[in-house]
């Protein structure tokens, strides 16, 4: 049997990095206000194409909330630039997410099936909701791309948390 480290809800989220698509750097972890970090696998997996086309739709409903929001994954910069200028994504991307990052965040990682798909270990997909104390209110972790949170809901759920000052779930031993 495998141990995988979770990430604990209510945790500090960890003061990492990221470059930024389109110049700078962000750190998540920072701030005083809410936000959202969508992982996604990269370039080479078309559900997360999908996915964060979808979300960007939601984008304006997320900054009515006051929650920031990003999406993250290990490609390289290059590589995440390109697919932002082709996609037309309107939220912020960041990448070269390392995988001594995805153990801390307790992410999956997956290999690549073949240098045609991509050519470096990646993650699996999360999202981590870190409110305005740098806390982690929801973690949300897969290990396939076929399972994650629909973006409608998960704003319906941050709109309940953010409005009835709803506590951090999933702390108790």
């Amino acid at each position: 049997m495998s141990v995988h480290n979770k990430f604990e809800a209510g945790a500090p989220f960890p003061a990492f990095a990221w470059p930024k698509v389109g110049g700078g750097h962000i750190t998540p972890g920072a701030g005083i206000d809410w936000r959202l970090l969508i992982v996604y696998r990269g370039a080479h997996c078309p559900l997360c194409t999908k996915y964060l086309a979808n979300l960007c739709q939601l984008k304006e409903d997320f900054e009515t909330l006051g929650v920031r929001l990003w999406a993250l994954s290990a490609d390289p910069l290059e590589k995440a630039t390109s697919q932002v200028e082709r996609e037309g994504w309107s939220i912020p991307v960041l990448a070269e997410l390392k995988p001594d990052e995805m153990r801390t965040l307790g992410l999956y990682m997956s290999a690549p099936r073949s240098p045609q798909e991509t050519d470096r270990d990646f993650s699996e997909p999360g999202a981590f909701l870190i409110n305005p104390d740098g806390k982690v209110q929801i973690v949300d972790i897969s290990n396939a791309p076929f399972a994650r949170p629909d973006p409608a809901s998960l704003l319906a759920g941050i709109r309940i948390i953010i409005e009835h000052d709803y506590p951090i779930r999933g702390t108790a031993d």
